[in-house]
């Protein structure tokens, strides 16, 4: 047993003593690994990975030791590291304690606890060349190793903004219109939306597609539709239409590729199937349009499509839990049952676990006690959305989001980059990493990362997004300009209203001031500044304390 586990992880030559980095992997990697470590230790710092095997030492013992008393372990996934047991072990111990940074070498698969993690790949010709893998490698090291002795980073490096779809000149811009509800019902519209929501979103999955957004095609509902008018106005090429029947267990989609220059119908289709057989349909629509455009298939690694549903019900119960609107209470509890009928008719449904998972964390964030039982459920429920669906951006955005209030910031900075990996081209991803940046203490990245979902889709105009910029704004203390976003809500919510009596109250505009702080006391009753701030989850000291001085001033209660 003792003999196993040294030679499934690594110490410094010889070592003893607190070392910044502890490296698990597995010895017959030995050769790979050590350039890892000499890059490593030309940085200062110190390794322990390749212990001297001296007889009678506790082996096990001082390797526990090494790890509890680690600022950053590093662990090396390879085909021979994943079905190492003690590899396995030393990284969930890493992950339990938030100082987990891991790479793989050759696609290795990874263990199914740890996919949820943002994994650096690496292969051996970066490494000897220094690349920009080995350099994020380092950055992430460091990064930990500063947590660790209580001190920035001696580079801090913002989180790199990936280009705006459209802007090269070899995407292909298409967009997808609003599938027409055929059926006798009009109560059937939500799974006609719901349906050409799925196409723009795994259409936009693919590089070389501009796709534009839902809120952009969704302008030209109706039954006459001048395609050459949509062409101009969103600067498209090609765009998909179609309609969809349900006639008792049946479905009937229709869809069709128009390019807009041409005016030619390029390719045309109608599926007859089961109802059970809709996410088929669903994906040799998305695969027909990609094959038409290019010539061929050709998926990567972060492009492969999201697990489908195995249960239509389930997947209506999602669609109409995700129309409602959250805001409310009466809406929140309405999802929040509707996600759970869809967790219970297909227990591996991750989208239906992450959306339970958004319900139940915002219900802790806005509810009147201290208990953090709600939380813990939220969490739970995005680690298994995660687990089932490694393919989902907007799984992983929900967990980054729930780690976020569990004051987890460096895996909510790991799972937010994650899911803007799987899908760049998503605005709502976007936006939540301004979000996670906003209370990671890095305002002014937060506003870019806003300005590129807003580049991504113009017509995005959610409250919250608005709400978010303000909130933002006000961490730089640029208060003026911050109110100026609060006025793009047209319904408020109680958050609103108390960032604006923040903002007037901080530019001495005291009755402006008061008359917000009523808006949002009569909004929540039970509002307190102490319940608030408990349940903001600033990583920077300073940034809570002047919004809670903010709050203070304004006259909102204690």
């Amino acid at each position: 047993m003792r003999a196993e586990r040294i030679a499934a992880t690594g110490t410094i030559e010889g070592g003893t003593g607190m070392a910044d980095v502890f490296v698990s992997y597995s010895r017959r990697d030995k050769a790979r690994v050590a350039p890892l470590v000499a890059a490593i230790e030309a940085r200062g710092w110190s390794v322990w990975w390749d212990p001297e095997i001296l007889p009678g030492q506790e082996f096990d013992r001082q390797i526990d030791a090494e790890l509890k008393i680690a600022a950053a372990v590093l662990v090396v996934w390879t085909a021979h590291s994943v079905d190492s047991r003690w590899v396995r072990g030393e990284a969930r111990d890493a992950a339990d304690r938030d100082i987990l940074v891991p790479v793989r070498f050759d696609n290795a698969i990874l263990p199914i606890d740890v996919r949820a993690f943002h994994t650096i790949e690496l292969d051996d010709a970066a490494v000897s060349a220094g690349g920009p893998q080995l350099n994020e490698l380092l950055q992430a090291l460091e990064g930990q190793i500063a947590r660790h002795a209580g001190r920035p980073p001696e580079s801090v490096k913002s989180v790199p903004l990936p280009s705006v779809p459209g802007v090269a000149s070899t995407r292909v811009a298409i967009c997808v219109l609003p599938f027409g509800n055929l059926s006798a019902d009009p109560g059937q519209q939500y799974l006609s939306d719901g349906i050409t929501e799925d196409i723009i979103t795994e259409l936009s999955r693919w590089r070389f597609l501009a796709v534009r957004s839902r809120s952009a095609s969704f302008r030209y509902r109706g039954d006459a539709v001048d395609v050459k008018l949509v062409a101009r106005e969103l600067n498209v090429r090609f765009i998909v239409e179609g309609g969809i029947r349900r006639m008792g267990e049946r479905i009937r989609i229709t869809a069709q590729l128009i390019d807009t220059e041409t005016g030619d119908h390029i390719w045309a289709e109608k599926f007859d199937r089961e109802s059970a057989d809709i996410f088929n349909v669903q994906d040799e629509v998305v695969r027909t349009i990609v094959s038409t455009l290019v010539g061929r298939v050709q998926v990567s690694h972060a492009e492969r499509a999201r697990k489908n549903p195995a249960n239509l019900a389930a997947y209506e119960y999602v669609l109409k839990g995700n129309a409602l609107s959250w805001d409310d209470p009466g809406g929140a509890e309405e999802a929040k049952k509707l996600f759970e009928k869809a967790i219970e008719l297909d227990s591996g449904y991750g989208m239906a676990h992450a959306l339970l998972a958004s319900i139940r964390s915002g219900q802790w964030r806005d509810g009147p006690d201290d208990s953090d039982a709600l939380l813990a459920e939220a969490y739970v429920l995005a680690r298994r959305a995660v687990e089932l669906d490694e393919n989902d951006s907007t799984c992983f955005s929900i967990m980054a989001q729930v780690c976020l209030l569990r004051r987890s910031f460096d895996m909510a900075l790991q799972h937010m980059q994650r899911a803007i990996e799987i899908n760049p081209n998503n605005q709502w991803n976007n936006a939540d990493m301004g979000i996670i940046l906003i209370y990671l203490g890095q305002p002014e990245e937060a506003l870019a990362w806003f300005k590129r979902a807003k580049e991504i889709d113009p017509y995005f105009d959610q409250p919250w997004y608005w709400r978010s910029i303000g909130q933002a704004l006000m961490s730089l203390h640029r208060d003026e300009e911050a109110l100026a976003m609060f006025e793009h809500l047209s319904a408020s919510h109680y958050r609103s209203a108390a960032f604006s009596a923040c903002c007037h109250a901080r530019l001495g505009n005291m009755d402006q001031a008061r008359t917000s702080a009523s808006t949002c006391v009569a909004m929540k009753p039970d509002f307190s500044m102490r319940h608030f701030m408990s349940k903001e989850p600033y990583k920077k000291t300073a940034d809570a304390e002047h919004l809670a001085e903010s709050l203070l001033l304004a006259g909102l209660p204690t």
